[in-house]
């Protein structure tokens, strides 16, 4: 696979930075060439002050602006699959541009590329920060790395992650909470299982409790969020002579962004009261935040009805700053990861149109 010129990025079109972007081989941890390609793109926009943070760059207007947005896209993507070069395709009268990075989100972050090199006088001050490690453990998100050493980089009024939500605005996110029920047992030879307890058997009154499960909806500002609470891994046994004496449930809860991670936690705890219950990963979610002023006049501008952001996303972080934030960018979320990940055209002009539209006031 030819590699472009990571110096040859053009911003003329959103559609072209796009596919040149996604050329650009970035799986989670191999960021560096994609981040220097930026950064070249950015050394001719004197209007922006650019700090580069690891694989992270942060590019900002000082106006002295009344107001200041952030705006964020991460450069990163999941493993590639015979899916680069990105390539051009039509179906039912749709314009695609199909491959890895199309919809998570390269799409999104060409928009703001294009965007922050051409806006040299915004109605709003912008803070535009391209991170890297997304994909990956929480840990090495380069947005949570700004948080927590560089929060002043991520202040403002307002926020807006260019995460795939086919161009519709999409307020806050679920929060996220990872938990395993483990059972014990008495090992046993399984030709002599009645002087064992098998723990297996008893992870069956946990999947009833799941089956039976019947997630709520919950309005937040809003929208309705809808929850989730679903095992994702069920391991235990050593040896298929042996009678096992462990098991484990592993669940995935997805809760509304009205709940904390503690009351989400308690949740769990009351539906399976009785059952050895470890959390081992949470994130809390983020509330829809659309009633910030600058929020309202961003729905006014892009148009459309807000919907709610079921998956858990980077907006979460802004949240915990205290800075109200929403989803928006190119792409059908459904096909993120997947190996025919495509976007169609129209909705990464579409995308840079609203986004323009608000930050020029026009």
């Amino acid at each position: 696979m030819r590699v472009p010129d990571a110096r040859a990025l053009d911003p003329s079109s959103s559609i072209d930075l796009t596919r040149q972007l996604c050329d650009i081989p970035s799986v989670s941890g191999d960021e560096a060439s994609i981040t220097s390609a930026i950064l070249d793109l950015l050394s001719g926009a004197e209007h922006l002050e650019v700090i580069r943070d690891g694989d992270t760059i942060v590019a900002r207007t000082n106006l002295g602006r009344a107001r200041r947005v952030v705006i964020a896209g991460h450069t990163d993507t999941v493993p590639i699959n015979h899916n680069l070069p990105t390539r051009f395709e039509s179906a039912d009268d749709v314009d695609y541009l199909w491959g890895r990075g199309t919809v998570d989100m390269k799409a999104g972050v060409a928009v703001q590329l294009k965007l922050a090199v051409e806006l040299v006088a915004p109605v709003v001050d912008v803070t535009w920060i391209w991170y890297d490690h997304e994909e990956v453990a929480s840990d090495l998100n380069g947005l949570g790395r700004l948080a927590s050493h560089r929060p002043d980089l991520l202040a403002g009024e307002f926020a807006i992650l260019g995460e795939p939500t086919r161009g519709e605005v999409e307020g806050g996110c679920n929060g996220t909470m990872r938990a395993e029920l483990r059972t014990h047992g008495i090992r046993a030879h399984s030709a002599r299982s009645w002087v064992g307890h098998n723990a297996i058997h008893d992870v069956a009154p946990i999947l009833a409790i799941l089956a039976a499960y019947e997630p709520k909806q919950v309005e937040v500002d809003g929208l309705v969020y809808r929850e989730g609470l679903n095992a994702v891994s069920i391991s235990g046994g050593v040896a298929g002579n042996v009678i096992p004496d462990e098991a484990v449930v592993a669940v995935n809860y997805r809760f509304a962004p009205n709940a904390s991670a503690a009351e989400a936690e308690q949740h769990l705890r009351e539906v399976f009261a009785g059952f050895e219950l470890e959390v081992t990963d949470s994130a809390e979610g983020a509330r829809p935040g659309l009633n910030a002023p600058l929020a309202l006049e961003f729905l006014a501008a892009v148009g459309g009805e807000p919907k709610p952001k079921y998956g858990w996303t980077d907006v979460a972080r802004f949240s915990a700053l205290g800075i109200p934030a929403v989803n928006y960018g190119p792409g059908d979320p459904l096909l993120a990861h997947a190996d025919d990940e495509r976007v169609p055209v129209e909705q990464i002009v579409d995308c840079e149109r609203g986004l323009r539209a608000w930050l020029s006031g026009s």
